[in-house]
């Protein structure tokens, strides 16, 4: 088979995983898409591997043995991404990446905004008390 082939497809996979990763909201897809993208990555290193090997005569497949590690690590990057995030569902009671990013901003307690709107409140406290 010729190199063109896979190349092309894993390039297909990682642009279908990269939107995925830009256009999607909600987090469990996003960990989907970056998946994908890492299988395309994948493809890749066997795709090379084997045509450079027929190329140098070599048996040393060292795009294989990277493609098995890429899975290992992949597989980690998921076990610990789908632990997150159902903690934060289970916390917040949604996935949605915006809503998430707009709570984890509502909740911020520092900078000069928060300062300048707690004196006047503070300044109303002691003149009823």
């Amino acid at each position: 088979m010729h190199l063109a082939y896979p190349a092309v497809l894993s390039a297909l996979l990682f642009c279908t995983g990269l939107y995925g990763v830009l256009a999607r909201r909600n987090a469990i897809l996003v960990l989907m898409s970056v998946e994908l993208m890492l299988n395309a990555v994948n493809l890749n290193l066997v795709a090379f591997d084997v045509w450079l090997s027929k190329a140098a005569e070599e048996t040393l497949h060292s795009g294989q043995a990277l493609t098995l590690f890429t899975i290992t690590i992949a597989a980690a990057e998921i076990g610990i991404g789908l632990a997150i995030v159902l903690a934060v569902y289970r916390n917040r009671g949604t996935s949605d990446i915006d809503k998430l990013r707009d709570t984890a901003e509502s909740h911020d307690t520092g900078g000069p905004d928060h300062d300048a709107s707690t004196a006047p409140q503070a300044e109303k406290a002691e003149a009823t008390a």
